[in-house]
């Protein structure tokens, strides 16, 4: 037990704001914090719920959806949109190692920018259809699914490099901890989805594997922006099919009111 709880903390330490001293210090830390990921992830996906529901009491649906997402990026410090960018700026390079010192430059590009912006507003865009039952059913799951997703490509592509965060997770995380984290994923998305988990699980997949593939096809591997990338365009995905399913009349997403 008291090993789940260093997971635990290890995972929403690394993945949270929340003035946690991180105990993932060791190898057998950073492993226990990976099935972990979708837990935090689907507990974020509901304060940001909470956040909109909230709002929607009082406020228009897109205003309530941007501060929604805008409490999502402060309890998590941005971390997935700063590895959206990195890579999407990556990505202009010409040559492997061009990319991989575009890769390492905290600074942002225009590519990042306008990644990050599109991200937001379409994230923004899809929240201000659902109604606030949707927006609890849909919210846990695709913050659940999309690290789940990522934590996917850790376990079936070799990193890029010999150092950073994605090659230090790579060495130490065993496949079973892996699909451990997507069990794990899979088992909140279907608590707050229902059969709705198929198409969600599915998209999330698709997503991250597109980004997975567009990496090996320009760094020859994955890092650790390259899985903040994955979580954001799996989340997308999610979020796009919610907003879909509540404006085309299809059965609704909400199984358990």
């Amino acid at each position: 037990m008291r090993g789940l709880l260093r997971g635990l903390r290890s995972a929403a330490a690394f993945l949270t704001r929340f003035p946690l001293r991180a105990t993932a210090t060791g190898g057998s830390d950073v492993a226990r914090s990976v099935p972990w990921f979708p837990v935090v992830g689907g507990l974020l996906g509901v304060a940001a719920a909470g956040a909109y529901v909230v709002a929607r009491l009082i406020l228009p649906a897109f205003v309530a959806a941007t501060l929604a997402v805008g409490v999502m990026v402060v309890l998590t410090g941005a971390i997935h949109e700063d590895g959206l960018a990195d890579t999407a700026d990556a990505f202009g390079g010409r040559t492997k190692e061009e990319a991989l010192r575009i890769l390492k430059d905290p600074a942002h590009g225009t590519y990042g920018v306008v990644a990050v912006a599109l991200s937001l507003l379409v994230r923004i865009g899809a929240l201000a259809t659902l109604d606030r039952w949707s927006a609890l059913a849909v919210l846990p799951a695709a913050h659940a699914l999309s690290r789940a997703a990522a934590m996917g490509l850790l376990g079936t592509i070799e990193p890029a490099t010999d150092e950073g965060l994605g090659a230090s997770y790579a060495s130490i995380v065993t496949g079973r901890r892996v699909v451990a984290a997507i069990s794990v994923g899979l088992l909140i998305g279907l608590a707050s989805l229902g059969l709705w988990v198929l198409p969600a699980s599915f998209l999330a997949a698709l997503g991250a594997s597109f980004m997975g593939y567009v990496a090996v096809r320009k760094f020859s591997g994955i890092t650790g922006d390259v899985l903040g990338a994955a979580q954001q365009f799996a989340e997308v995905l999610v979020l796009l099919l919610g907003a879909a399913a509540a404006t085309k009349g299809w059965p609704s997403l909400v199984w358990w009111r």
